[in-house]
């Protein structure tokens, strides 16, 4: 009997991560009937983080929020508790790019995001794993530390708009009313190492992924620029890898002071992946796209060096493979099962399966 770990991250947009683990292990099952696979969903701190911990940590509760989605709109949502006191707070659940259509570059922000903590603190968590990715504006977090007690202020003492386009009209930050971090701190979940400004910024990087075009990518860079040195330390945080996570929301948080920690790592420390991996014959990840940034601390990549460090091969299964998956004992591409991208983003379930069943003849 072969035991075979099954530890994919979502596939954004068309699987999560438990639903594309189960996929897999059906299929798996249909050639192998006598086999043990182990499922444990993986994240890398972006969309389904929060559903990777439910599906991993026996106890895990969500807790349901309302709060102000990306453009003020009321978004119905819910954070997770842990056994040991640990809030989850995934920003994709409340001000993410998934609820907002259409994109809204300059005006989206992250006081849902913030509203969804202040519950968490209110709540009596004792720390937070703050889970950043598929954000949908670029605010530099004001909107998420308006939410836990800060004030940006324009000329007269009136609030800043939220979003980007208020952040190039604040004179004056006030933070002494902020609320105090858990007792056990707070963690930022996340795989982006960019910096806050420049060509490899918040802005840069990521706006045109939130509708930004070239003229829109500088407003939003300039606006990012103007704020950062009007808050304690501002300057020194901005060149902090992964302070441009989630346009700048990383930053926010760790003028907060929060700690900038690995995604991947820290959802593979704490649902136990390297002792389930102990002793497994396979290991199977996988992820919407494998490319050029998959090796920089992208989950796969993350359960990969696990699974070598145990002496396991891993297997790769991806929507498109456009990167030489190295370190993988075998990979199958969803697309090339399909006969096309289209067709495998329809049914992503069926070839996810497809796809386990063509690993376990492999090695049958």
């Amino acid at each position: 009997m072969t035991r075979v770990v099954i530890a994919p991250d979502s596939f954004k947009g068309t699987a999560s991560a438990a639903d594309a683990a189960a996929a897999l292990a059906a299929g798996w099952r249909s050639v192998r009937p006598a086999d043990e696979p182990v499922l444990l969903p993986m994240a890398d701190g972006g969309e389904g983080t929060l559903d990777a911990f439910e599906s991993a940590v026996p106890g895990a509760r969500r807790v349901p929020v309302t709060v102000h989605g990306p453009v003020s709109e009321l978004v119905a949502t819910h954070w997770l508790l842990l056994p040991d006191g640990t809030a989850v707070v995934e920003l994709a659940a409340t001000s993410g790019i998934t609820l907002l259509d259409p994109l809204r570059p300059l005006d989206a922000h992250t006081l849902g995001f913030g509203e969804a903590i202040a519950a968490a603190l209110g709540a009596g968590v004792t720390r937070l794993l703050l889970a950043l990715g598929g954000s949908s504006s670029t605010d530099g977090g004001v909107g998420a530390l308006a939410a836990l007690g800060g004030r940006f202020l324009a000329a007269g003492n009136r609030p800043v708009k939220l979003g980007n386009r208020g952040l190039g009209t604040i004179l004056r930050v006030d933070l002494s009313a902020l609320r105090p971090l858990p007792p056990r701190g707070a963690l930022i979940l996340s795989d982006v190492t960019n910096p806050l400004l420049g060509e490899h910024g918040a802005a840069a990087v990521f706006g045109p992924q939130k509708g930004a075009d070239a003229a829109m990518v500088e407003v939003l860079d300039e606006n990012l620029a103007r704020f950062a040195p009007r808050v304690p330390g501002g300057a020194a945080l901005a060149l902090v890898p992964g302070a441009g996570a989630a346009g700048g929301t990383g930053f926010g948080l760790l003028v907060w002071g929060a700690e900038m920690g690995g995604g991947a790592e820290l959802v593979a420390q704490t649902i136990g992946l390297a002792a389930a991996i102990d002793g497994a014959d396979l290991v199977i990840t996988g992820e919407g796209r494998f490319d050029g940034q998959s090796e920089a601390g992208k989950a796969p990549t993350v359960v990969a060096a696990l699974a070598r460090d145990a002496g396991v091969p891993t297997a790769l299964v991806a929507g498109a493979i456009t990167a030489e998956p190295r370190g993988f004992a075998a990979s199958v591409a969803l697309a090339e099962l399909a006969g096309g991208g289209s067709a495998a983003m329809a049914e992503p379930l069926r070839w996810l399966q497809a796809a386990g069943a063509e690993l376990a003849r492999a090695v049958a």
